[in-house]
C-alpha cells in the first residue's frame, strides 16, 4: 500500500497571548500530521487550545513559535495578505453560525469565494450551481438564507466551502445550531464528501459527532493528549434516509 501524503505538518507549534501582565500559553508544543484524505475530529475541553489550533490550521492566526506547513507551503511567518490568499485557495470553512450573507441568494453566497479567486461570472454561476446540486439544494439555489431551514443553510455553507476545490474542509461545530435529525443529515453529507476524496477536520465538543470521524485528536492544556484511529466510526447512513 502506498504511503499516505502529508497535507498538514505542525511542528512544535506554540501560541502565547498577553493578558495584561499575564502570559497565557494557549498552545505549548503541538506536533501533528494531517494526511490527505483524513476525516479527523479535533476535541478538547474549554481552555485546551482547541480553538487556537483551529485558527492556526485555518490560517486565521500565526504561531508564536514553531512551523505550520500546509500543502508544501510554510505558512508560519506569512503576512496577513498572504494568509488570506492561502485561505481562499486551500481551505473551505464551515461554521456553526453558517456565516451566510442575508441579502444574497444561496447561489450568490456559494459563488462568493470565486469572485475573490478571479473567476468570470459565467464560470462562477456554473460552478456554484453544480456544487449546490451536489448537496441536494438544486431547487433552493435562488432562495435567501431566511427562506431556508437551518439544515439547508448549513448545506449552503458546505457548498460554499467546496466551491473552490480546497485542500481542506475545516468545520467548526458544524451541527451546533441544528437539531438531532438535521445533525445526522449534515454528518451524512460530510461522509459523502469524504468518500469523494476530501480531507475534513471537524472541531467539536460532542462525542457523538466526533465518533463519525475516522480519527480523533484530543487536546488538553495546549498539547495533544491523544491521537487515535476510530476503528468503528458511526455511519450517518445507517440512521437516516439521506
Amino acid at each position: 500500500m502506498s504511503e499516505k501524503k502529508v497535507l498538514i505538518e505542525i511542528q512544535n507549534l506554540k501560541k502565547t497571548y498577553s493578558m495584561g501582565d499575564q502570559l497565557v500559553h494557549a498552545l505549548r508544543s503541538v506536533n501533528l500530521k494531517i494526511y490527505k484524505g483524513d476525516y479527523m475530529a479535533l476535541m478538547g475541553p474549554s481552555g485546551s487550545g482547541k480553538s487556537t489550533l483551529m485558527n492556526m490550521i485555518g490560517c486565521l492566526d500565526s504561531p508564536t513559535e514553531g512551523n505550520y506547513i500546509l500543502n508544501g507551503n510554510d505558512v508560519s511567518a506569512m503576512s496577513d495578505d498572504e494568509l488570506a490568499e492561502i485561505r481562499n485557495i486551500e481551505i473551505g470553512f464551515v461554521f456553526q453560525t453558517f456565516n451566510l450573507i442575508p441579502r444574497l441568494s444561496a447561489l450568490e453566497n456559494v459563488a462568493l469565494p470565486l469572485i475573490y479567486a478571479g473567476w468570470s461570472k459565467t464560470k462562477r454561476i456554473a460552478r456554484a450551481k453544480e456544487v449546490l446540486e451536489s448537496v441536494g439544494l438544486g431547487d433552493r439555489m435562488h432562495h435567501r438564507p431566511n427562506e431556508l431551514s437551518g439544515g439547508q443553510r448549513q448545506r449552503v455553507a458546505v457548498a460554499r466551502a467546496l466551491v473552490n476545490n480546497p485542500s481542506l474542509i475545516l468545520a467548526d461545530e458544524p451541527t451546533g445550531n441544528l437539531d438531532s435529525k438535521t445533525s445526522i443529515e449534515i454528518m451524512a453529507l460530510f461522509e459523502e464528501i469524504h468518500k469523494n476524496g476530501n480531507t475534513i477536520v471537524v472541531v467539536t465538543h460532542e462525542p457523538d459527532i466526533a465518533n463519525h470521524c475516522h480519527r480523533i485528536v484530543r487536546l488538553r492544556d495546549g498539547v495533544v493528549e491523544s491521537d487515535i484511529f476510530n476503528e468503528n466510526p458511526t455511519s450517518a447512513f445507517t440512521v437516516t434516509s439521506f
